[in-house]
């Protein structure tokens, strides 16, 4: 019985299997339906009629290599000035970190040279030295007096012994003992007399600051002029003498002004400009110039060809 029930159980495979692969078809047949059931979902999904190979999807690329290659330039463009600002801005804060070092060290100097001179003042104000003047009239520092000796009588004046001329003004000269201005002035003066021209310009400056309406304005005016003169600055004090004799024609060193700027601008090679400075000064003041700058004139005018 069991032999009978697989011998059918073989006949019907033998017979299935054949109806099987009839009922499919050949390989091209059954290829040809799959397209064709393909063309029908794609004609469903794809109802603007996409094409099926693609699947939805351009074959071409996002970029072009020259787009690709356009990009990569502007990056290097941008990767130059992004290097070339850098280095500026180091090069910036090099030159701002020089500055700031100049400035402070200027500042500095500046503080110690006013240090310097307010100090000085000082001392001056303290123990001011009485001035003399002159040939020119002029104020000087008086020579210190010699201590006689115990032994030694002082010396006497004969009753007969006359002042000389230079001593009036000698007394009208001497320097108070509570103005400091005549001692700041006196500081200046001795800087000039030394040949410290830089020095004695800055003090004579500082002394004008400081006392606008002093009587020796002038006098440091003029100095401050004559000192740019002595240190090989003719146009600087040309100006600065030209200045004191407009600003204070009444001044008692306005008259030296005049004078002085003629000699500057001599150095300066305007011999007809130093002409009129002369005149001038003999037109303005006349008898009222000092002796001694008198009796300078009549070769100050034979050097510049003055008629």
């Amino acid at each position: 019985m069991r032999v009978g029930i697989a011998v059918s159980l073989a006949a019907l495979v033998t017979i299935a299997t054949p109806a099987v692969a009839q009922n499919q078809g050949t390989p091209e047949q059954r290829i040809d339906r799959l397209e064709k059931q393909l063309r029908q979902v794609q004609g469903r999904v794809f109802v603007r009629g996409q094409p099926a190979d693609t699947a939805g999807f351009a074959y071409d690329p996002a970029a072009t290599q020259s787009s690709v290659s356009a990009i990569a330039d502007r990056l290097t463009a941008l990767e130059r000035q992004m290097a070339d600002i850098l280095r500026q801005s180091e090069e910036n804060g090099h030159r701002l970190v020089t500055v700031e070092t100049a400035v402070t060290r200027l500042r500095s100097d500046q503080e110690e040279r006013l240090a310097t001179l307010e100090r000085k003042v000082r001392e001056s104000a303290a123990a001011p030295p009485p001035l003399v003047a002159d040939s020119s009239g002029t104020p000087v520092v008086a020579p210190p007096r010699a201590t006689p000796s115990a032994g030694t009588p002082s010396a006497r004046p004969t009753p007969s012994a006359k002042p000389t001329p230079s001593a009036k003004p000698a007394t009208a000269l001497a320097a108070p003992a509570d103005d400091p201005g005549e001692a700041a002035y006196s500081e200046g003066f001795r800087l000039w007399e030394a040949g410290s021209y830089s020095q004695a310009i800055a003090s004579l400056r500082s002394f004008i600051a400081a006392y606008p309406k002093h009587r020796r304005v002038s006098f440091a005016n003029n100095l401050v002029g004559r000192s740019l003169l002595d240190s090989n600055q003719p146009r600087a004090a040309a100006e600065a003498l030209l200045t004191n004799y407009r600003s204070n024609p009444r001044g008692e060193r306005a008259p030296d002004s005049l004078y002085y700027l003629g000699q500057s601008l001599m150095k300066l090679g305007q011999p007809a400009q130093a002409c009129k400075a002369y005149a001038e000064l003999q037109d303005v003041y006349g008898g009222k110039i000092r002796q001694e700058l008198a009796s300078l004139l009549p070769a100050a005018k034979a050097q510049a060809g003055c008629s």
